[in-house]
């Protein structure tokens, strides 16, 4: 019943917060620790590697491990229709990028920093979906935008103080080239994910066979950036150089995540998404305090408090009879009827559309 559907919202949302929060706080810890060095672009190869094994896992799994019918499927989705497979270059490529920026970002920025600047992705989404979907949002979220973008510009001000006070910081941090490496990644990460979502709209394919196509590209053009950037050295040192227990728990982290995230936003909807948003920021601010020794101070928690409040403005319903275009609120009626609970074990179909199950 509803109580069930609410149980797994709220569940689905605790754990995005966990994951989020416990994301950043690894990948720095990762970075900063003495000894070998892991390559992170070898890390992004071996999360889409994950990604990929777990959702071939899930369509087999669809297909009751009838390996023959999986595998005309696969043969199918990606090399049938490989006008359709190409469609997903673009966001992959930009998928790629954006998770080498968020290393070189985390590497060189404080978390709490790297998370409230992060949330310009927010800003740039919307103006993506303005312009490339025709979206319309209402006063309450172009207001909640500017906010936020106030939040992050407060806190980044805060840290140009801090950082001017301990110039002689000697861990070899570029506060600069991680600043930049956030605004690229936002850009882009905007963009892809709007992109997506068009693409995603027009086709049938299931969020599984989806992710196996992005997957394989992100497999290619991971190795490619590898090949690029740490090619000698990889070649010298080995592919799984500096892998620690820890490392690894931050890799399963980022490929769970990104198939994580495809859930929730098909159980929870945005508005628990921005809540699970604002709360991963608190939660790995307080934790940055007992574990990196960061310092909040009332400039930062104004402008933490301003991107939170501004999340949640944002996620807000919005007035019945407003400027919300009717193509957006039919989808999200249509998507969560299209979801049968049945009692069985069955949870798996709950995630797919309709149209993906009648095949």
């Amino acid at each position: 019943g509803p109580g069930v559907n609410r149980r797994l919202k709220y569940i689905s949302l605790a754990v995005l917060v966990v994951q989020n929060a416990s994301l950043i706080l690894s990948i720095r810890y990762v970075r900063t620790l003495p000894g070998d060095r892991f390559f992170t672009t070898s890390a992004v190869v071996m999360a889409e590697v994950l990604k990929v094994l777990t959702c071939l896992l899930i369509v087999l799994l669809q297909k009751r491990f009838n390996l023959k019918e999986t595998a005309f499927l696969l043969f199918d989705s990606i090399v049938v229709q490989y006008k359709d497979t190409l469609k997903l270059a673009v966001p992959s490529l930009i998928y790629t990028l954006q998770n080498n920026l968020q290393y070189i970002a985390i590497s060189n920025l404080p978390a709490a920093t790297f998370q409230v600047t992060y949330q310009l992705k927010i800003l740039t989404t919307a103006l993506f979906s303005v312009m490339m979907l025709r979206k319309s949002l209402s006063r309450v979220q172009w207001v909640s935008l500017l906010l936020l973008f106030g939040g992050v510009a407060i806190v980044q001000v805060q840290q140009e103080g801090k950082k001017e006070a301990s110039v002689s910081d000697s861990s070899g941090q570029n506060y600069t080239a991680g600043l930049v490496a956030v605004v690229i990644s936002c850009l882009s990460s905007g963009f892809a994910g709007v992109y997506f979502e068009k693409i995603l709209k027009g086709s049938s394919a299931s969020v599984w066979m989806r992710n196996v196509q992005l997957g394989i590209f992100g497999m290619a053009l991971g190795m490619l950036g590898l090949w690029w950037n740490d090619g000698a050295a990889v070649a010298e040192h080995g592919f799984l150089f500096g892998y620690t227990g820890m490392v690894w728990c931050v890799i399963f982290n980022q490929a769970f995540g990104g198939l994580l995230v495809a859930v929730v936003v098909k159980y929870a909807d945005n508005i628990l998404k921005g809540f699970a948003t604002s709360f991963s920021i608190i939660v790995s601010t307080v934790a940055s305090i007992h574990l990196f020794g960061f310092h909040v101070d009332l400039l930062f928690t104004a402008g933490a408090g301003l991107v939170i409040g501004a999340v949640y403005m944002y996620s807000l319903p919005k007035a019945p009879g407003g400027s919300s275009s009717p193509s957006s609120s039919s989808l999200s009626s249509s998507a969560s009827s299209a979801s049968p609970r049945t009692d069985g074990g069955e949870e798996m179909e709950a995630f797919l559309p309709k149209s993906v199950m009648v095949k």
